[in-house]
């Protein structure tokens, strides 16, 4: 039974990883918006910056991941 409820969990194609690195994006873009808010100047853009610079990192590994999965 845990292994049913595992498999909703995984990301199996191309397009539900982009699902995912949209969901990311959308959530980084909303904590950097609260970064300027709370970090005006310099610091808050610099922490802005770093936030969807961060999905790019991981939105790679994902789509990674999957071509590999796909592979086997």
């Amino acid at each position: 039974m845990f292994q049913r409820i595992a498999r909703l969990f995984v990301i199996k194609t191309k397009f539900e990883a982009f699902l995912v690195i949209y969901g990311l994006g959308v959530g980084s873009v909303a904590r950097g918006v609260e970064y300027l808010h709370q970090y005006p100047g310099v610091g808050g853009w610099l922490l802005f910056g770093v936030c969807p610079l961060a999905v790019f990192i991981a939105g790679g590994a994902i789509l990674d991941s999957v071509e590999r999965r796909s592979e086997e």
